[in-house]
């Protein structure tokens, strides 16, 4: 007989381990695991980093395979071959979010366990058990859940905090998304991404995450530029990553990232990041929501401190068209789409709307001189 009891349900990575010099440690957690590890990186990241950071390892027990570019099923397909061939008994992803969610993909249909290794803080990928499919084309596809979360997510801010600045800026706009989408589906009584219902663990990380970024984002932004690791860095790598991913799992999406996936069907936003077109997302769905006037400024304004998008023009949108905007308020309201966790009645025009209310008013703030 099916369950009909409520569940709460909150799910986290096996072991979570941040700090300076952290990524010597891969070896050992590789061989917890077994014999033979595979990492998946880019070619940046194996010239740059593993030499620098990972020191010798034994080609014979690690091998490392150069990424495809997206998470999409050719990559997915390809690495799951070279897994089968090479007997590999442990997946690493290391470097940025689609990385990350390829090892993910390709870690649970091979069966075997996956460390995640984030080489930048752009968006909340690496401790969470879904990733997201897209084309070769870079078009959003679909969300793939995972058996288990990763057994292990190594983050050595050194190596981030040696990151280009934009990558950190993205992480916040993807973790500023965190305590609205919880906030929606707590309200509205909505499953989270774990097919369960938030517990107050998941809904009380997901609001820490949101205090975090408005304590600490502007000055960890500061410090990030000058590649010093101050408590501010750290507080808000672990926003970015951990506060984010568990929240965010374990207590549902929302307007934000289904405005995002409608977003990736204009090709004029294929050149921004995922975070950066989730802060948009962020202010559309506080427009939509009608949310407060105080909490909208706050948003906005931090947004603009720390260089987040809060106009269409800034995620590459010059031309206000609102037929193509149709279509994006359209995909962001297909049936799949968590928008529907808003407590709000929802349809394409009201997002469309939502859209241009937004844009409206990011250009009304930079054309202010008060805002200057």
């Amino acid at each position: 007989m099916k369950n009909t009891n409520i569940l709460y349900k909150a799910v986290f990575p096996g072991k979570y381990i941040q700090g300076e010099g952290a990524l010597e440690q891969l070896p050992d957690y590789i061989n917890y695991f077994g014999k033979k590890g595979l990492i998946l990186t880019s070619r940046s990241v194996q010239e740059k980093i593993l030499p620098n950071y990972v020191g010798d390892y034994n080609p014979d027990s690690i091998i490392i395979e150069s990424f495809g570019g997206e998470c999409c099923e050719n990559e997915i397909d390809r690495l799951s071959r070279i897994i089968n061939q090479k007997r590999v008994d442990v997946l690493i992803g290391m470097g940025g979010g689609k990385v990350i969610d390829t090892v993910k993909i390709a870690a649970d249909r091979t069966a075997i366990p996956v460390i995640i290794v984030p080489t930048i803080a752009s968006t909340d990928a690496p401790c969470s058990g879904c990733a997201v499919l897209y084309t070769e084309d870079h078009i959003f596809v679909s969300v793939h859940y995972q058996k288990m979360n990763p057994q292990v997510v190594l983050v050595d801010t050194t190596v981030i905090a040696n990151a280009p600045i934009r990558f950190l800026i993205a992480g916040m706009g993807d973790a500023l998304a965190t305590w609205f989408e919880a906030r929606a589906c707590a309200r509205t009584e909505s499953q989270n991404e774990c097919g369960g219902y938030s517990t107050l663990t998941g809904l009380s990380l997901a609001r820490l995450c949101y205090d975090t970024l408005m304590a600490d984002g502007v000055t960890a932004k500061f410090d990030c530029e000058r590649h010093t690791i101050t408590p501010a860095l750290n507080h808000i790598i672990e926003a970015n990553i951990l506060l984010s991913g568990i929240g965010f799992e374990s207590s549902g999406l929302a307007a934000a990232h289904s405005i995002h996936n409608g977003l990736t069907a204009l090709e004029d936003t294929h050149h921004f990041y995922h975070g950066e077109k989730v802060a948009f997302g962020v202010l559309a769905g506080l427009h939509l929501t009608n949310a407060s006037p105080l909490e909208i400024e706050e948003v906005y304004s931090f947004c603009e401190k720390i260089g987040l998008p809060t106009t269409l023009a800034d995620i590459g949108v010059k031309k206000i068209n609102r037929d193509k905007l149709l279509r994006v308020a359209q995909k962001s309201c297909a049936s799949t789409e968590a928008i529907r966790h808003e407590p709000v009645a929802i349809t394409p025009e009201k997002v469309l709307e939502a859209l241009l209310a937004a844009n409206s008013m990011g250009n009304a703030r930079k054309n202010d001189p008060k805002n200057g």
